[in-house]
């Protein structure tokens, strides 16, 4: 939610509680190395570990990535199975995981497409997810599109007998992220500067970084920056500070 409260760290600095970030820049990293696609891919997977686990040494409560776009079928059979093959191994790795790293993780998005073998793991994923008491949350934006969610929670809400009024905070219920704070800082490495139908209704008083960096070159020290950056934003959320 807007205007929630956030995490302090060190001398009062303030940390976001939630960060987001469109994982930009696999195919053109790859194409610099006169490497396949696919090899971006396997390399920024790479760089989601280490940065997942970087913010959650940091203490990030909740971090949300754009995995695959609703718009992401559109590209070769190959490189979709490429990504499919990687959030497999990823759900798998999780599993083993998620009870000793004492994290959450979530897959947000419409996952009917998805294959029987992928939504079974994610059953596995969620039912631990479950058992989990932590304040360290990983979101996986698969088969997701702002627009597609908004619409659907339209559709949750009118069909829902126990619906109140329609409100922001009402609709805001049936929402993928229903329950998580919006996200306070959005980061798209790679150079691009849009928001490619991510978290469009989340990222109303978003703070944005962009960086030249591409994603699978992203290290914590860029993370770092971005939340130095952030942490000299001035949040107003529509008001104006005495």
């Amino acid at each position: 939610m807007a205007g929630a409260d956030q995490k302090t760290a060190g001398q009062g600095t303030v940390l976001p509680r939630h960060i987001a970030i469109i994982m930009d820049g696999n195919g053109r990293w790859a194409k610099k190395r006169g490497l396949p696609r696919t090899a971006g891919h396997a390399a920024g997977a790479e760089t989601f570990r280490r940065i997942a686990s970087y913010c959650r040494d940091l203490g990030i409560e909740y971090l949300t990535v754009y995995a695959f776009s609703t718009e992401n079928w559109k590209r070769s059979a190959d490189e979709v199975s490429a990504i499919m093959g990687l959030l497999k191994k990823y759900l798998e790795e999780a599993i083993e995981k998620m009870r000793r790293e004492n994290v959450r993780i979530r897959i947000l998005g419409d996952l009917t497409p998805l294959s029987p073998e992928l939504r079974a793991l994610i059953d596995r994923v969620e039912a631990i997810d479950e058992t989990l008491e932590t304040h360290t949350q990983a979101n996986l934006c698969v088969n997701y599109g702002g627009r597609d969610e908004i619409v659907r929670a339209v559709k949750a809400w009118e069909a829902d007998p126990d619906r109140g009024e329609l409100t922001e905070e009402e609709l805001s219920k049936y929402l993928y992220t229903a329950g998580m704070p919006d996200p306070d800082l959005i980061i798209r490495p790679s150079g691009e500067e849009r928001i490619s139908n991510f978290l469009l209704w989340q990222s109303a008083y978003s703070e944005f970084y962009f960086t030249d960096v591409l994603w699978p070159d992203f290290t914590p020290k860029d993370m770092d920056a971005a939340i130095a950056a952030y942490q000299k934003r001035d949040r107003r959320y529509g008001g104006v500070k005495k």
